[in-house]
């Protein structure tokens, strides 16, 4: 049986494609994002099922999983990939609603789709599926500036840790790839010099967004009694350990 799976974030960047790859793999795929006419742009002349949703209103979030749901009878896997950053400033120049805005996006976001998703593979028959979600290298460690990027993919971290022990006894597999400088809009400015540690701008290397693509999806193709829990796929000598 052909498998399935819902793209969050998936009008852009590593969302887009990564879409694009699962389509070109045989996968039915739902494309879901804010705006309509950047995923009809993913989606192409292929039979992606469109998804307009806001993933920070939980009520749009359990509608559209179960319009997925009613459409293909099941969903086998969620990549949980929509996020947002912030402008870098030290915490006393974040406004309150910057914060909240990135909270929202990558952490409420991220645990309402993973509960629709959880939800509907737990009821399933055959019952479980797989859940990959966006991590960073800010899950491990920040960039000067990102109090409020950081602080949810460090949250992000413990929710897919808990969600991979919660899956085990529904046959549900929850992994994370923590992604660092693919070629995307949200990178741009890395080629071009960025702030680091010590306080110097310097050129960080950025790596093919379609490698990352490939990578979410061999995660995706293993049985669901193999799981990789982590990964971190990367540009090779962009900051990291110490961020150095």
């Amino acid at each position: 049986m052909t498998q399935s799976i819902i793209i969050t974030g998936a009008g852009s960047g590593i969302g887009q494609a990564t879409a694009q790859a699962f389509l070109k793999a045989g996968w039915r795929v739902g494309l879901l994002g804010r705006r309509e006419g950047p995923l009809r742009e993913t989606a192409g002349s292929s039979d992606a099922l469109i998804l307009p949703c806001d993933v920070t209103d939980p009520a749009q979030v359990e509608a559209t999983f179960a319009k997925a749901a009613a459409h293909w009878g099941r969903i086998d896997c969620l990549f949980n990939n929509a996020g947002q950053s912030a402008p870098a400033a030290p915490i006393d120049e974040i406004p309150v609603e910057t914060w909240m805005n990135v909270v929202n996006v990558n952490l409420n976001g991220m645990f309402f789709c993973a509960r629709a998703a959880f939800g509907q593979m737990r009821r399933q028959a055959p019952q479980g599926g797989r859940i990959i979600q966006n991590g960073s290298i800010s899950a491990h460690v920040p960039r000067p500036g990102s109090a409020p990027y950081t602080a949810t993919k460090h949250a992000v971290t413990g929710l897919t840790k808990t969600l991979g022990l919660d899956g085990r006894k529904f046959d549900i597999a929850v992994g994370q790839i923590d992604i660092g400088n693919a070629a995307t809009q949200m990178a741009a400015a890395f080629p071009k010099g960025v702030p680091q540690a010590d306080g110097e701008i310097r050129v960080e290397p950025v790596m093919d967004v379609a490698l990352v693509a490939e990578a979410v999806l061999n995660m995706a193709r293993l049985p669901l009694d193999v799981n990789v829990p982590f990964m971190t796929i990367m540009a090779r000598d962009m900051p990291y350990i110490g961020r150095g």
